[in-house]
């Protein structure tokens, strides 16, 4: 059940962006990186199980965000050769050969002609639920007004009335699995608030960002989730998943658990201070957290926090964080 939030409450960065993705842990992913040639521009992870390689997650050199959160809706019908990352890249990316074929599109469009696209070429009704996340980042103007954000789901049937997010300075708003809006999920209400209160804290220290940036992660890492009963079915148990901003390893077989010797002998992968442990399959959990800030000059900071790696390993060996910096071209316009 994965979280995002969105903040334009701070002085210093009026552009805030935190992302727990949940999946199931041994789910081939690739860690944060900017794209091959001919999307160097874009900064994002990849999903590595289906060949579209789309993402959750990604901004580019010129300001482009995109975020997206699925989710499954009862008695709707799935195409099941429609990916819901390819649409965060098909915002991003347009220009690559997957993209292409799915929008029918290249160059660059305004975020009006990618939804008549989204909605007009594409069913996106047969995707599956999801709600995604979309704008380009730019200066504040007059001490007020930013871009904000575009909120098109499965739902959206026109690019007319799309509903828009943080388009004043001061907004803090968060979403999950669910469509945007839905105030019955704990873990959305509970974010909000603590990102509110982490943004408060750091007013007054903006020298101090790396402390900033780990009390956000802090508010990503928050575990209220209740812990399965004996014998609760995985799926009986998902509902509890709205409760926690932070999910830890449930269901299938959380090998992690084990005692050391156990682990040894079942794959082999531990080392004496327990990292590089490997998760077994089917267990679900929080894999990825991202940190996205925008200061005022435009300067990005991107940090991406691995928990679990594409194998479902812990303690990866190239290390857990993954930070990016770059300024956003053409910010001032």
């Amino acid at each position: 059940m994965c979280i995002s939030l969105i903040s334009t409450a701070h002085p210093h960065y009026p552009f805030i962006l935190l992302n727990n993705r949940d999946e199931f842990l041994s789910r081939p992913t690739a860690r944060a990186h900017w794209w091959d040639h001919p999307n160097q521009h874009v900064l994002g992870g990849r999903d590595l199980q289906r060949q579209i390689r789309g993402t959750w997650l990604a901004i580019t050199r010129d300001g482009r965000v995109a975020n997206l959160t699925n989710f499954r809706e009862e008695g709707a019908e799935v195409a099941q050769n429609m990916s819901r990352g390819g649409l965060v890249s098909a915002y991003v990316a347009p220009t690559t050969t997957a993209t292409r074929a799915m929008l029918g599109v290249e160059g660059e469009e305004s975020d009006e002609g990618f939804v008549r696209r989204l909605v007009g070429e594409i069913d996106i009704g047969k995707v599956g639920g999801f709600t995604l996340l979309f704008g380009r980042l730019r200066k504040p103007r007059g001490g007020r007004g930013v871009p904000g954000l575009g909120v098109v789901s499965n739902r959206t049937s026109s690019a007319e009335g799309v509903t828009r997010i943080c388009e004043e300075l001061g907004e803090t708003r968060g979403l999950s699995n669910s469509h945007f809006g839905d105030r019955t999920w704990p873990k959305v209400v509970q974010g909000e608030r603590l990102l509110e209160e982490a943004i408060s804290d750091s007013i007054g220290n903006v020298d101090n960002q790396a402390k900033f940036i780990e009390s956000l992660f802090g508010v990503l890492s928050v575990d209220t989730l209740p812990r399965p009963k004996p014998d609760e079915e995985f799926q009986a148990f998902t509902r509890q998943l709205r409760n926690s901003i932070l999910i830890p390893p449930v269901g299938g077989e959380v090998v992690e658990s084990k005692p050391a010797d156990e682990l040894a002998a079942a794959d082999g992968t531990v080392t004496p201070d327990n990292s590089g442990v490997k998760i077994g399959d089917g267990v679900y959990g929080t894999q990825k957290q991202t940190v996205v800030l925008v200061d005022t000059d435009g300067k990005v900071t991107f940090v991406e926090r691995t928990l679990y790696d594409g194998e479902g390993r812990t303690g990866a060996s190239e290390g857990n964080d993954r930070r990016y910096e770059f300024s956003i071209e053409g910010w001032e316009r």
